[in-house]
């Protein structure tokens, strides 16, 4: 009967949550300057304000913790639960042809926006499955805190800021990944690498290169600013090239030379195959260009044959390799930021667990030292649960109740905020074969899905709070 009544009552609140979907997708809640009270700027500070007050507007006790995190506390008694997620987003990037990116649009079941995925509407998911609990009166003699975060785009910041003043719960979840349960969460590593020279005299060379403005982020666009260049100085073989590269290649007269723009697919760093690299495409087309022989042209050579456009899981830097729980490993050529006397970049890599220091870290290390590109990065191992914790155990029993489903547990190149927690894992919200477009053009979300996983999440809620 309970079942029911919870099922029937979520339907109820649809459009309540379309709503409050679409006042948070309004809020460009992008990592900024810090500020006062704002440690990640403005717009996620802007964003946590407003989901502070729709908890209140839900009759739900919602308290800001120094502009990190927003927290929801219900039941009372011990603390046998924490659910995280996060209000920040990556930027909008280019391509959106449904909608502005912060501006919700529905479209049948299908919901669009920058972070109706990831995270602003499994977040509002999470809001109503305690707002469901709370309206229909379900006691619970434990306490879950529902942690509302600001910073999982940019390093977690404030999620560490969090477990350093407050303690961890027995059971963790975030709903930033998709159903069933993700149990495995590839390693990151996300270096620097860095190069100088001498400022020359060269007649053509390369001013300026601009890839994604975050690592864990495939440039759906990259620039490249020429001195000494014309328009006409781009043949038609250059276009053709960028053809079969799958680019689109825009030319502009500038002062000086020109100005290349390369347009490809972003996507989310963690499955670079499902994207196009504007930034590797653009390395290739402008070796093709007759560029003067110098340094730079040098080491953007070199950085050709070490990130080849297409090599997305590290063949040419000899880190290739997969393991049967885990998958491949893959990365990306991501940030770029070149002048005329160097640069800086940074790549992207997802680790299997198979991955060591030995087997990935010495291996990079050693193939950019060979050309004298400078590496500094850490290696963030890979996160395992055991598929057998009686706390995955519950969430996969709920959910394929729910869903008549037998699903068993999967592993992500993604991370989320429970990475590195003990035996937290990721739980939704997307259910499997639904494609996101999380952090490339057009993000969606189905709506029908987020009911269910509001009423997932009551259930998890009410059998480990419960009384």
């Amino acid at each position: 009967m309970q079942k029911e009544t919870i099922r029937a009552y979520i339907e109820s609140q649809k459009q309540a949550l379309i709503d409050t979907i679409t006042r948070l997708v309004a809020i460009p809640s992008l990592n900024g300057e810090p500020l006062p009270h704002a440690p990640f700027g403005s717009g996620p500070a802007m964003a946590l304000d407003e989901a502070i007050k729709i908890a209140d507007e839900l009759g739900l006790s919602a308290s800001n913790l120094d502009g990190y995190v927003g927290v929801i506390d219900c039941g009372q008694g011990e603390t046998a639960l924490h659910i995280l997620a996060h209000l920040d987003v990556v930027p909008a990037g280019d391509g959106w042809t449904i909608t502005n990116p912060f501006k919700a649009k529905i479209i049948e079941d299908i919901i669009y926006g920058r972070g109706v995925s990831d995270d602003k509407g499994p977040l509002v998911a999470v809001l109503f499955a305690l707002k469901t609990i709370q309206t229909l009166n379900i006691p619970l003699s434990k306490h879950v805190r529902f942690i509302m975060g600001t910073d999982e785009e940019s390093g977690f910041r404030d999620i560490h800021w969090y477990y350093e003043n407050y303690p961890h719960a027995p059971n963790a979840f975030s709903p930033d990944s998709e159903f069933p349960v993700t149990n495995i969460e590839k390693g990151h590593l996300q270096p620097t690498l860095t190069a100088s020279w001498s400022k020359n005299d060269c007649l053509t060379q390369i001013i300026s290169i601009k890839g994604s403005p975050q690592v864990n982020m495939v440039p759906g666009i990259s620039k490249s600013e020429i001195y000494g260049l014309c328009p006409q100085d781009i043949s038609p073989d250059i276009y053709d090239f960028a053809d079969t590269l799958q680019v689109s290649l825009h030319v502009e007269d500038t002062e000086n030379g020109i100005l290349l723009t390369c347009i490809g697919q972003n996507t989310h760093a963690s499955t670079p195959e499902a994207g196009n690299n504007a930034l590797t495409a653009l390395i290739s087309i402008l070796l093709k260009l007759p560029l003067s022989q110098c340094e730079g042209k040098t080491y953007l050579t070199h950085l050709s044959n070490l990130f080849p456009h297409d090599d997305h899981y590290g063949d040419a830097l000899g880190i290739a390799q997969q393991d049967p729980l885990s998958g491949p490993l893959t990365a990306t050529l991501s940030v770029m930021d070149w002048t005329r006397t160097g640069f800086t970049a940074r790549f992207d890599s997802r680790l299997p667990l198979s991955a060591t220091h030995e087997n990935c870290y010495a291996v990079v290390e050693k193939a950019l030292s060979t050309v004298n590109i400078d590496f500094s990065g850490t290696i963030d191992p890979a996160h395992h649960v055991d598929e057998n914790s009686p706390f995955v155990q519950t969430l996969l029993r709920i959910y394929n109740d729910c869903t008549g489903e037998q699903a068993k547990c999967q592993s992500s190149g993604g991370g989320t905020y429970v990475h590195g927690i003990e035996g937290a894992v990721a739980f939704g919200a997307c259910m499997p074969n639904f494609e996101p477009n999380i952090h490339g053009p057009n993000e969606c979300m189905s709506i029908s899905d987020l009911l269910t996983a509001c009423e997932i999440f009551t259930h998890v809620i009410i059998e480990l709070c419960g009384e």
